[in-house]
């Protein structure tokens, strides 16, 4: 097997786990890009100096 003949192997191999994935529904690699529920949003807020996700939610008018 040449050196190109190894290449499109690997190329197939890599096309195939990634559709693999895409039809597995949710990436798990995408996880930590989620905010989370909203008991940990307000944590992190409130650690962080922010107000808290109530605060910030009802702070936001619903009418212009």
């Amino acid at each position: 097997m040449t050196n190109h003949d190894e290449e499109i192997l690997r190329m197939a191999a890599i096309a195939a786990v990634f559709s693999m994935l895409a039809q597995s529904g949710d990436d798990p690699s995408q996880i930590a890009r989620k905010p989370g529920l909203a008991w940990s949003q307000d944590h992190r807020r409130m650690n962080m100096g922010l107000s808290s996700l109530m605060q910030k939610r009802a702070s936001r008018s619903p009418w212009k």
